[in-house]
């Protein structure tokens, strides 16, 4: 059967906790933190799937999901009438009094989803990384291959390796996995580029039936931490059964030299920051508005964004800044910075180098610099925030990789 006729099923993994990411994950499940305005990291991960040409999803979810539950429940509605669907689906301890041990455990707890679905193929796919990718790719690759798994790797500078869980191919043929290896101290470079490795990039092709046998085996293995790269992809490398799919190789309509092959793991507030200056750079390396493989979401009924002079005639003045649905520049100062829906920045306000979500205020004359607000923040007329980082870790804000993070709802110290 070719790999256009066989019949696939996706499986996001979305129950990360985000430990790294807090506060911003306080309140909510990784997969739902916002990103880029109006988008949650999860839109990413799906839209690939959902433009990939897969349109039976299923979501994964565990850690206070009620917000993601929420977006995907109310984002991703597809037509039933042709058995599409993009469905969240909570732990359900079908197989015992715990909930996910693992990622390889949460898809263990859910065969039921693939026993009642019966795919040839389930691609399984991280929830919070931002990227384009074709998946059909690389299930094309994956079938012409015979492996039983296979997965999908991105090259990085050897020096890097450490970071990563690192792939080792088999010298004379680099599409088979040698060996695993969990950040290494002394890796080996890819054949014909030796100043490189290829780091797993957490999405995976398997044929369905190894994976049902490979997850339900190691349900049962002692010592295993029932993890999908530390445990389940090991175990068909020792079989000799896992293949690898080069990033590089993927081409996606729309892309530009510039920005094709982006991926980054917004794993910490480091880099949850730094992919948004990514966005709001005077030519991008990751293009939000490449319309031939678009990122979907949901924002609700907001109005344009709007910049006009202040009360008091102070002129506003906006650069290298995205500007969602619903926020308002009156009179104030908006650089290098992504506002999500519904901010108000007012009369002599500055904003630099920021992330302000959902519903943030920054009050007249106020200063925010190098900070990221979480939803309904408010900052008073006058205040300053990552202008004086003693100042905001004595007041009870994060300070962090140069960055003043402040979560969600959190009061500003009189």
């Amino acid at each position: 059967m070719s790999a256009r006729k066989k019949k696939v099923l996706a499986i996001v993994l979305a129950g990360g906790e985000g430990k790294r990411l807090m506060p911003l994950t306080a309140d909510r499940a990784k997969p739902a933190v916002p990103f880029a305005g109006i988008y949650r990291l999860i839109d990413y991960a799906l839209s690939n799937v959902v433009n990939s040409g897969y349109l039976q999803v299923v979501v994964l979810t565990q850690y206070k999901s009620h917000s993601l539950d929420r977006h995907v429940t109310q984002t991703w509605r597809m037509s039933t009438m042709l058995g599409n669907y993009v469905a969240p689906v909570p732990a359900q301890q079908r197989v015992g009094k715990h909930w996910y041990l693992g990622s390889a455990d949460a898809i263990f707890q859910s065969l039921n989803l693939i026993k009642d679905e019966k795919p040839d193929i389930v691609v399984v796919v991280g929830a919070d990384h931002v990227y384009r990718m074709d998946f059909s790719q690389m299930v094309d690759q994956h079938v012409e291959s015979g492996a039983a798994c296979t997965v999908a790797a991105i090259r990085q500078p050897i020096e890097l390796a450490d970071q990563f869980g690192v792939i080792d191919v088999v010298p004379e043929d680099p599409a088979r996995i040698r060996e695993f290896l969990e950040k290494p101290k002394d890796p080996v470079g890819l054949p014909g580029s030796p100043g490189e490795v290829l780091a797993s990039m957490g999405n995976y092709v398997f044929d369905a039936d190894a994976l049902v046998e490979a997850v339900t085996r190691d349900s049962t293995t002692a010592g295993s931490k029932h993890d999908m790269g530390g445990d389940i992809v090991p175990a068909f490398v020792r079989r000799d059964q896992a293949g690898v799919y080069d990033y590089q190789d993927n081409v996606v309509p729309g892309a530009t030299e510039r920005d094709r092959g982006y991926w980054r793991d917004v794993g910490t507030l480091g880099s949850y920051y730094a992919a948004h200056m990514d966005v709001v750079s005077p030519l991008p390396v990751f293009n939000l508005y490449n319309f031939d493989w678009p990122i979907y979401t949901s924002y609700g009924p907001q109005p344009p964004a709007k910049i006009v002079q202040g009360a008091a005639g102070t002129p506003p003045f906006t650069e290298e800044a995205v500007l969602s649905p619903g926020v308002v520049v009156s009179g104030g100062s908006v650089t290098r910075s992504v506002l999500s829906p519904d901010v108000r920045v007012l009369d002599g306000a500055r904003v630099e180098g920021s992330v302000l979500l959902n519903g943030v205020h920054v009050g007249e004359g106020a200063v925010v610099r190098n900070a990221i607000l979480d939803k309904n923040v408010i900052v008073p007329p006058g205040a300053q925030v990552g202008v004086d980082h003693e100042m905001d870790a004595a007041r009870g804000f994060v300070v962090e990789d140069g960055l003043t993070v402040l979560g969600k709802d959190q009061p500003f110290p009189v």
